[in-house]
């Protein structure tokens, strides 16, 4: 089992940059893939960019990709989300999110998650 904790979140102009922890705690990180979900007022939580197990294979969400970069520091149990050109549409809850497996592949599938952190607000301003 892991429990997840983001930080970072903030308010920010347009073009600006942020970047989000996710802090887990549990001995068995690095057997964890993880995910970057997101959701904004009234809409579904969506995708945002995900990392496997020891960092070799990530992927990202189209409306991000180019901007936004995520990486993992297991040693530290923390993933990153370094987040640059941000834009108002990039305004949501930002959840980081776990589920158990050490293979290449990544699922962009929220429900593949089982461990969710409690979200971290990010605001871009016009």
């Amino acid at each position: 089992q892991v429990q997840l904790v983001e930080s970072g979140g903030g308010f920010v102009q347009a073009g600006g940059s942020l970047r989000l922890s996710c802090a887990a705690s549990g001995r068995t990180f690095s057997s964890y893939t993880i995910g970057w979900f997101r959701q904004a007022l009234g809409k579904e939580r969506e995708f945002v960019a995900a990392i496997n197990w020891n960092g070799g294979t990530t992927y990202y969400a189209d409306s991000v990709k180019g901007r936004f970069t995520i990486s993992r520091d297991n040693a530290k149990s923390t993933v990153y989300l370094q987040m640059n050109s941000l834009k108002p549409e990039d305004t949501a809850v930002y959840y980081c999110a776990a589920y158990l497996f050490t293979g290449q592949l990544i699922s962009t599938n929220k429900r593949k998650y089982d461990y969710w952190g409690q979200g971290t607000q990010v605001t871009v301003s016009s």
